[in-house]
């Protein structure tokens, strides 16, 4: 069993780095991909040589139900066409664990599958939820994967005003994919897979 730091003081360093990334200003954020009912922006990482991403969008659904689909557990497995596997390594509250994911190749596989282990965590923010995590450095790897690494990341779900049976789903996204990849191939990846992150989560709530 791996040695986890204080998972108190964890939770929340990692809670307020992703209220710190909600409140930074608009002017500092360039479009990276537009859809009619998604946008993605990104910015430069401070974590890392690469960019956090942006991800805002209406889902049709009410704020527990859209995160209890992007939360660790069986339904995320269920809609997620990018991940392949997950498993909860461990549990210390009903909010809080440890997960370790697979993901499919993507770009005709010049990003080959990957695997994460990350810390999760779900509290409420403002009206809604905020779903985050990080990656660990877990020591036990699976070989034939390359393993990633999630810098801070999560997403705030808060009910749209005016219409409480819609959500306002805001992402953040910062991930190391490692290996031997061109960044301009990362980038495009990111912002493809999370528009069809919106995609798939939308069908799913549908189907519910």
């Amino acid at each position: 069993m791996e040695v986890l730091p204080d998972t108190s003081a964890f939770a929340t360093k990692l809670q307020n780095t992703l209220i710190q990334y909600h409140s930074i200003e608009d002017d500092k954020w360039r479009v990276a991909k537009k859809m009619k009912d998604v946008t993605i922006w990104r910015k430069p990482s401070e974590e890392f040589n690469g960019y956090l991403f942006k991800a805002q969008g209406v889902v049709d659904d009410f704020v527990n139900a859209v995160i209890e689909h992007i939360r660790p557990g069986p339904c995320r497995l269920d809609w997620d066409s990018l991940m392949t596997s997950m498993d909860i390594l461990e549990h210390f509250e009903k909010n809080c664990c440890v997960m370790r994911y697979t993901t499919a190749g993507q770009l005709w596989n010049i990003i080959s599958p990957r695997e994460f282990v990350d810390f999760s965590y779900t509290v409420s923010y403002e009206e809604g939820l905020l779903s985050c995590g990080v990656s660990l450095d877990w020591s036990e790897k699976k070989p034939e994967f390359v393993r990633g690494y999630n810098h801070p990341c999560g997403w705030f779900c808060v009910p749209l005003k005016g219409n409480a049976n819609q959500s306002l789903l805001t992402g953040y996204i910062q991930t190391d994919l490692r290996g031997m990849i061109p960044q301009s191939a990362v980038d495009t990846a990111m912002a493809s897979t999370l528009i069809n992150f919106y995609g798939d989560l939308r069908k799913a709530l549908q189907k519910a």
